[in-house]
């Protein structure tokens, strides 16, 4: 599954799943702000089900039903959407402000910073995120990610898998696809970037979604596949 190809000058990142753990971050956060309330929940379920709002509340931009709307916008629209099934009802607006930021108080995967910060050593690294600007430098504040700058949807106007989102990272830095590497623990972010033109580099992730429920290796020809980002980096040679 491995193509040889020369080095990227620039390493663009999913980062939901990818570099930091959502799933036990916002069950942390669910249970922190919602149990003063009163709710005692399945807290993992609870961030399931937000999560599986997801890819559904995107597509309605991709395909044009709704204009482009920040994901902090869309995380508010889909925690209204599911709560009811949780039996959540009557909480005021500062409490709904407050969880959706949990998404900003998101953790890295534990090798996450000390990697990054071996591969911006070589290399322009950035995000290419469905999640907006003022999220990524929030995650990045609280968990060291050394960016150089912050790309994605935001700047794109659209979400991935659009090639259009990929096309915006490189443009931003001046490089042809072929110069810039998309990694992520996802086959089909890496798929899409790859039919852009970009090189590919996948991380494993087996427990994203929980025990066993990840991506253990790529399902699809990339350049370069690690264990987690500290061995993605030293195949990089860094």
């Amino acid at each position: 599954m491995q193509r040889a190809k020369p080095a990227p000058q620039a390493l663009f990142f999913d980062v939901f799943g990818t570099l930091v753990d959502w799933r036990s971050s916002v069950a942390r956060e669910a249970r922190a702000i919602l149990s003063p309330h009163g709710f005692d929940l399945d807290w993992l379920a609870f961030a399931d089900a937000w999560r599986g709002e997801y890819q559904p509340g995107m597509d309605e931009v991709r395909a044009g039903r709704i204009p482009f709307s920040k994901l902090d916008v869309l995380h508010r629209r889909n925690l209204e959407r599911f709560l009811p099934r949780f039996d959540v009802n009557g909480l005021p607006d500062q409490v709904l402000h407050d969880l959706t930021l949990a998404w900003h108080r998101l953790d890295a995967w534990p090798e996450v910073p000390a990697a990054l910060a071996r591969l911006k050593a070589r290399f322009r690294v950035a995000p290419c995120s469905n999640g907006n600007i003022s999220l990524m430098v929030d995650l990045a504040r609280r968990n060291n990610l050394p960016w150089d700058a912050i790309l994605g949807s935001e700047i794109a106007g659209d979400y991935k898998p659009k090639p259009g989102v990929y096309l915006a990272a490189c443009a931003a830095l001046d490089l042809d696809p072929g110069h810039c590497m998309m990694v992520a623990a996802h086959s089909n972010d890496l798929a899409s970037a790859a039919a852009c033109g970009l090189m590919t580099g996948h991380i494993a992730r087996p427990n994203e979604h929980g025990p066993g429920k990840g991506e253990p290796a790529p399902t699809v020809p990339v350049d370069v596949a690690g264990n987690d980002l500290a061995d993605l980096a030293t195949k990089l040679g860094t």
